[in-house]
């Protein structure tokens, strides 16, 4: 199943650097060798809902373990600080899904959960009763 790395990158105070600029340029050859591909790359983000200041980058790999792969190899780890120097950000590692997902089996799924936990109505609604007496 395909996976994506998804990065939230900060804007930066102040002009690029040269070093994220290297990052930039080494940075494909990296994930290459695990299958990965850009599929967004920098791009400035429309915000139609909530707060995002920053960019988005995405690269899609073929798995969750290429992905993780990619992201713990020597190559990738000695040009990270290149970027997290003089720029923060967040990545996240996500399966996709397939064209045969359904969000509702989803909905489905959580619903049975949380109702299997849930207490029974009648004991949700019983008062709770002190064992103290008061004092005469």
């Amino acid at each position: 199943m395909t996976a994506y790395a998804i990065v939230h990158l900060h804007p930066a105070d102040g002009p690029v650097e040269d070093e994220v600029l290297t990052y930039i340029e080494r940075v494909q050859a990296t994930f290459e060798p695990y299958g990965g591909r850009f599929l967004v790359h920098g791009a400035e983000v429309e915000v139609v809902e909530g707060a995002w200041p920053g960019a988005v980058v995405m690269v899609g790999f073929p798995g969750v373990a290429e992905a993780h792969a990619w992201y713990a190899s020597p190559a990738y780890q000695e040009i990270l600080p290149l970027r997290t120097r003089h720029m923060g950000g967040d990545m996240v590692i996500v399966p996709g899904v397939g064209p045969e997902y359904e969000a509702s089996a989803t909905a489905a799924a959580i619903r049975a959960a949380r109702d299997r936990t849930a207490p029974p109505a009648e004991e949700q609604a019983q008062p709770v009763r002190s064992s103290v007496r008061a004092a005469r």
